[in-house]
């Protein structure tokens, strides 16, 4: 009897310690109010490959991207204001432009295909970028045209195999101005490609990453569900 008291009271200091030590919600508001619109480095346009989604079992779920008569290929997943190391998120801006208007979210879904995504990527990233939400995805529209999809990979009807250098090769060749410094290849599960980032100024215009974007696919081969 003894010993079990002795061994709770060990278990409760232990737990109490652990609580105090993990980082809470008024830590991460604080990490978050340093956070201010227009104060990054540049954007990280993030381009996910829409059948490696629709796979998993969120994606089954997303009608709107993956149901019977969708074809997507890349889409957008969104764009991020960057610091060189780290990123701002959850920016504070006006109340009324917290919000997002159904028209500007309804004029995004032919290339950002879920109104729950438009609206995070807005919440979380965009607010961090300094424009309104109407410009901010006027300005992820402009660089996502901007970007040449190579031919390969624009509607493909079975699996492609490759590798994440080919994979940057192929859009390296396919965009002037483009190199290997301002992509970035992500992969997920299964070595199947998950996204790709590419990297822009202010001013979109094509730059280096920076340090977030180094941790790129290892993957010796690179599997790209069919569209189709």
């Amino acid at each position: 009897m003894k010993r079990s008291i002795f061994f709770a009271g060990i278990f409760t200091m232990l737990t109490a310690t652990l609580l105090l030590t993990l980082p809470g919600p008024d830590a991460q508001a604080q990490k978050y109010k340093k956070s201010k619109p227009g104060a990054f480095d540049y954007y990280s346009l993030v381009l996910s490959w829409s059948p490696t989604f629709c796979d998993s079992n969120a994606g089954r779920r997303a009608r709107l991207q993956c149901g019977k008569n969708r074809q997507y290929a890349f889409v957008i997943h969104g764009l991020w204001p960057q610091h060189e190391k780290g990123w701002p998120q959850y920016c504070r801006v006006k109340k009324g432009e917290f919000y997002i208007p159904r028209k500007v979210i309804n004029g995004m879904l032919d290339i950002m295909p879920s109104k729950r995504l438009v609206i995070h990527q807005w919440k979380k990233h965009g607010t961090c970028s300094g424009l309104s939400n109407k410009d901010y995805f006027g300005v992820t529209r402009q660089l996502y045209n901007s970007i040449k999809i190579p031919a390969r990979y624009q509607s493909p009807n079975s699996y492609i195999t490759t590798t994440p250098k080919q994979l940057e090769a192929d859009f390296i060749a396919a965009n002037k101005g483009l190199d290997a410094s301002m992509i970035s290849v992500q992969c997920g599960r299964g070595k199947r490609l998950k996204e790709i980032r590419i990297c822009f100024t202010k001013d979109q215009k094509l730059r280096p990453c920076g340090r977030n974007e180094n941790r790129e696919c290892r993957a010796k081969t690179l599997v790209l569900p069919p569209a189709r």
